[in-house]
């Protein structure tokens, strides 16, 4: 019969190192070393399993279904949409690598493209980057639908708020406007245009168009720099004037132009008193 230490690899370094120590380790010393020892090899065994194997509060989705969502974190998060990781990671493994990736932040998570996530991750191809595309867009999709139902626009940081969600993480330039009655409320925020990463061009006419057509009192346009420059360009100088000159002319009032920059903050025209 074999010895019962065969069967258990982590008794070995306790056989050998052990007596050496002995003569210079208080028994305490001895103790925490043989229970760091022991923490890092269940760790390292732990790594190892699937997550089917894991006990069952530390699943993904057992763990949200007994403590609730807001228990989790992004990766775990993350782990139950892929749903299974490679050959070397386990789901949620994989999940935190590409969270370090996108230094733990979803706005930075949100600037991959499907072809970079399946570049960058081995075990995420196009159907599970779709998943986070796709999970990711309902988040910000949330976060629009409740700001215009009739919120109402009292500073430049609540249209910052009406605005951020749609325009923070993109990697082109986009220009919206939002449409405002008599009582500064919110009646419509829609996309005018659409352009290149430095620059997009702005159509004044459809701006004033829709305007007239929802009858607005007021409006308020803002576009985003994806370089992270909150401060305006000459350009944006230009095409405020401009917006503003329009709205001048068919009696609607210009309540500001906001520069979202990406994880920089905005430029309110209205606050540095340029509207």
């Amino acid at each position: 019969m074999r010895h019962p230490f065969l069967f258990l690899p982590f008794a070995y370094p306790f056989i050998f190192v052990l007596p050496l120590f002995y003569v210079t380790l208080q028994p305490k010393s001895i103790f925490s070393l043989c229970k760091n020892y022991c923490l890092f090899m269940i760790e390292d065994m732990k790594k190892n399993l699937t997550i089917r194997e894991w006990s069952e509060e530390d699943r993904p989705r057992e763990k949200m279904l007994i403590r609730g969502a807001s228990a989790l974190s992004d990766a775990e998060l993350l782990a139950i949409l892929i749903g299974s990781g490679n050959r070397d990671e386990s789901a949620v493994e994989l999940s935190r690598r590409i969270m370090t990736a996108s230094q733990h932040n979803l706005n930075e998570l949100a600037k991959f493209s499907i072809h970079d996530l399946c570049k960058k991750f081995k075990g995420i191809g196009p159907a599970k980057a779709i998943t986070i595309k796709a999970a990711l867009e309902l988040g910000k999709r949330r976060r629009t639908s409740g700001n215009v139902e009739r919120k109402k626009i009292s500073s430049s940081l609540d249209l910052y708020d009406l605005f951020e969600p749609s325009l923070i993480d993109l990697q082109h330039e986009e220009f919206w406007i939002a449409l405002l009655n008599g009582a500064n409320k919110v009646m419509e925020v829609s996309r005018l245009t659409q352009g290149g990463s430095n620059q997009t061009v702005v159509d004044i006419p459809m701006i004033l168009k829709l305007a007239l057509e929802k009858k607005a009192a007021s409006l308020a346009v803002a576009h985003n720099h994806p370089s992270g420059q909150k401060y305006p360009s000459n350009e944006d100088d230009k095409v405020t004037k401009r917006v503003k000159a329009g709205c001048d002319a068919i009696g609607v009032r210009l309540l500001d132009h906001i520069i979202i920059a990406a994880n920089n903050g905005y430029y309110s025209y209205c606050d540095e008193g340029k509207i």
